[in-house]
């Protein structure tokens, strides 16, 4: 907005003058100066990327339709509208990559291994650094546990991806003590004990959000020769990963929590063990060339990123990818965590008002937090809560032990618990509608009937569509589930 001001400057009167009568007095006069201030506009601040679905209606079990209230985001997040729309936009042109003449071909590999370096930019990879297209985090943690040189070492608060790729291999899992003075000291004293080639750790706990000082275990690991890989699944949504400031030798992370859910993941780091590592598949585009020699396929292998992408690859999800980088990169260091650390001060602070509600933390002394929070009940199931707050109030959550059974044996006694997940698309109206509905399944609890069905709490009757795509597909089945 324009700011002028009128600044009016009275000159001084002749009677305080000595000598100056009052018949001499002169006419009392005015002199107006005008004066242009140059107006300062604050710049706008940078808004947050437009989610697809927020706010979809969804029916409740008394016949009401509400807007969804999405807090399940650290388990799969929506795509972003840019990332849709990129998606749409390439879909004309899909094709085969590296290979193909044709112009469509062209353009799609283009995409592809310009995907990659929009991927290693967001991450602040180094120069020298490779990346691999994967299916998610888990894969490709278990892509990299094919290339390690020796034995691996991690935490027990990990992810199961984390946990179990290295089985079969020389791998430790140490207990982490209850603050993280003590568990940088208990990594340090491990990894000087014992020879020790790969160190994983969580970029950020899928459970509680608690984010330990990852450039001071960097420093801890190379000290004793022992390189990082960092689990980045739910760190990378909420922010900034930095390969070359950190030291962290790999990143691995998902783009269907980064707001890019079409199939891919990534693997991104050092390229020295990966040229050298048996595939992670034998196939077609990972191959220089192939022969049959008595009866005995011969074949030399591509350098990575390749020699590890064999078969047609994810175009789109990589396309996905490299767009939520680009949409995620003017506010993933400041505006998305300054909105998603007053979401979880809102979250935190309305829980904890709550009788029986009980929050689930490693460190209490953790330095930074994304915005994830899990908590007990005290007598009423995770899976009635989170059924409860689903099929009576619009609101999505995740229940279980959120495949990280160790932790939640040390947290919750091996009983499920509720996992609250916050995002960009997150309001604090969502935040206060959890809040109240978790008071009243604490105080009075569920309003409706409910019974376990293939292990899941299920409304009895449930008058909700849950077909409303009418694929005539089987509704809320009870599937494999990590936490139960």
């Amino acid at each position: 907005m324009s700011d002028v001001r009128t600044q009016v400057d009275w000159a001084p009167l002749c009677t305080e003058a000595p000598g100056c009568t009052a018949a001499e007095e002169p006419t009392r006069t005015a002199t107006r100066t005008t004066t242009t201030v140059t107006p300062v506009t604050a710049p706008a601040p940078t808004p947050l990327p437009e989610l697809v679905g927020t706010g979809i209606p969804v029916p409740l079990v008394d016949g009401r339709t509400v807007p969804y209230a999405n807090l399940d985001l650290a388990a799969s997040a929506p795509a972003l509208r840019a990332v849709a729309d990129h998606v749409a936009e390439l879909l004309p042109y899909y094709s085969s990559v590296h290979r193909g003449a044709g112009y469509a071909s062209q353009v799609c590999t283009s995409v592809l291994e310009g995907a990659r370096d929009t991927v290693a930019r967001f991450v602040g990879a180094r120069a020298d650094d490779v990346v691999v297209f994967t299916r998610n985090t888990t894969d490709a943690l278990n892509l990299l546990a094919g290339a390690v040189p020796g034995s691996t070492l991690c935490l027990d608060v990990e992810h199961h991806a984390t946990l179990l790729a290295w089985r079969g291999t020389d791998h430790r899992v140490l207990r982490a003590p209850e603050t993280v003075g003590e568990t940088l000291d208990l990594l340090r004293d491990a990894l000087t004990a014992e020879r020790t080639a790969l160190l994983a750790i969580t970029g950020a706990s899928n459970v509680t959000g608690e984010i330990l000082p990852i450039d001071e275990i960097c420093a801890i690991a190379h000290a004793a020769g022992t390189r990082v890989v960092l689990d980045a699944a739910q760190l990378a949504p909420h922010r900034r990963v930095d390969i070359a400031k950190s030291g962290v030798d790999y990143v691995v992370l998902s783009g269907h929590k980064l707001y890019a859910p079409y199939g891919a993941g990534a693997l991104i780091g050092r390229r020295d063990w990966l040229d050298v590592a048996a595939p992670y598949l034998a196939g077609g585009g990972a191959v220089r060339s192939v022969g049959v020699e008595d009866r005995t396929a011969e074949v030399s292998w591509a350098p990575a990123p390749h020699r590890h992408e064999a078969g047609t690859p994810n175009v789109l999800g990589a396309a996905a990818i490299a767009a939520a980088c680009r949409a995620l990169d003017p506010v993933i260091d400041e505006v998305a965590p300054a909105h998603e650390r007053a979401l979880l001060a809102r979250l935190v602070s309305g829980l904890s008002g709550i009788a029986g509600v009980r929050p689930l933390r490693i460190w209490a002394d953790a330095p930074d937090r994304v915005a994830v929070a899990s908590f007990t009940v005290t007598d009423v199931p995770a899976g009635l809560v989170a059924a409860a707050l689903s099929a009576e109030h619009g609101i999505g959550v995740r229940d279980g032990r959120f495949c990280a059974h160790p932790l939640l044996a040390r947290l919750a006694g091996g009983a499920d618990a509720v996992r609250v997940s916050l995002g960009l698309s997150t309001s604090d109206e969502d935040v206060d509608r959890l809040v109240e509905a978790v008071r009243a399944v604490a105080t009075a609890g569920p309003q409706w009937d409910y019974r376990e069905i293939d292990g899941r709490w299920t409304p009895t009757p449930d008058p909700r569509d849950l077909d409303p795509l009418k694929l005539g597909g089987v509704a809320a089945a009870g599937g494999a589930a990590c936490g139960h």
